[in-house]
């Protein structure tokens, strides 16, 4: 199926005003009431959630290769794993999943 540029730009446009008001409406009317610890205890992870679930699929099934799982990629999700274990540091295993990606990819093409 193809997409004229007004409708790509027609399903961002929906898609990120959607994003917004679903936010504005759980902060809108609980914003400034304070929530309780199991709530914020919850909210801590959305995160920690939310990278995986997009990332994964990347990894397992990339499209760049027709879902065949690609050792260039799947190296690098192991060593950012590894990294973020030995760290505990977010910046630091950005930057060494991202060194090893592109290490990998200029060494085994």
């Amino acid at each position: 199926m193809s997409y004229h540029t007004w409708q790509i730009w027609g399903i961002i446009l929906g898609l990120g005003a959607g994003s917004y008001l679903l936010r504005l409406s759980f902060l809108g009317l609980i914003g400034n009431r304070p929530m309780p610890e199991w709530v914020l205890r919850h909210l801590r992870y959305t995160a920690v959630a939310v990278m995986p679930g997009l990332i994964t699929p990347l990894i397992l099934f990339p499209q760049a290769t027709d879902g065949q799982i690609e050792p260039v990629r799947l190296g690098a999700a192991l060593a950012t794993i590894a990294i973020s274990l030995w760290t505990r540091n977010a910046t630091l295993t950005i930057l060494g999943g991202s060194a090893v990606l592109f290490g990998l990819h200029f060494t085994l093409g």
